[in-house]
């Protein structure tokens, strides 16, 4: 128990601290493959001027250390593929040590809830709750009992009475005469009815009414 306790933080360091030497190196191998960079380009330019002063022959030794350089650039290249594909490699590993770590302390955290509740527990827990319920329950039905003179009263009396009250009521409506309400009544107007006025015939209508007569002889 206690050496898995302290082998946690012991891995956790060693991985960081590996992070961080890789880390570094990659730095000094970019700085390495900067200045070859610089070495090839210097070479390159010397190579030009050779080349103006026609000295052939330097020139030619220029180019081949620049394939040199160019050579080492590639080799340098491989080296940080490498060292990022551990990199990669250890930060998952990582992920999946502190992944697991968490679901193993999740899970001896639920089994100490569980061995801390136990099912007799909870049945008695249940049974107390049920039980102060039933007693509320008795102790309102009390308090909401009739006291005093009330609790002399048959309720069976009372709906009885009431019973009769209600017939009696409904006997006596249909006792009752039918009214019916009064007419209202119809004005008639007095007086002299207008007058219409008679409209005089126009002298087409005349000619028309002329025409009409000499068609139907």
């Amino acid at each position: 128990m206690f050496g898995r306790l302290f082998g946690k933080p012991k891995q956790e360091t060693s991985a960081l601290t590996t992070l961080d030497k890789l880390n570094e190196t990659l730095e000094m191998l970019e700085k390495k493959e900067n200045v070859l960079i610089k070495k090839a380009a210097q070479e390159v330019e010397k190579a030009r001027d050779f080349t103006k002063a026609k000295n052939k022959r330097a020139a030619i030794q220029c180019l081949k250390r620049k394939r040199l350089y160019e050579q080492q650039i590639e080799q340098l290249g491989n080296f940080q593929l490498r060292i990022h594909d551990q990199m990669i490699m250890l930060e998952g590993a990582k992920a999946t040590t502190e992944t697991v770590d968490a679901l193993r302390s999740g899970a001896a955290a639920m089994k100490a809830m569980q061995k801390a509740t136990n099912i007799d527990d909870v049945d008695k827990t249940m049974d107390e709750i049920n039980e102060q319920t039933e007693t509320m329950k008795q102790i309102q039905e009390a308090l909401s009992a009739p006291l005093g003179a009330a609790a002399d009263f048959d309720e069976d009396e009372l709906e009885a009475e009431l019973e009769e009250l209600e017939g009696a009521e409904l006997e006596e409506q249909l006792l009752q005469p039918a009214t019916t309400a009064p007419a209202a009544p119809v004005h008639i107007p007095t007086g002299p009815r207008p007058v219409r006025p008679v409209q005089k015939q126009t002298a087409e209508e005349d000619e028309l009414a002329a025409l009409q007569a000499e068609m139907a002889l």
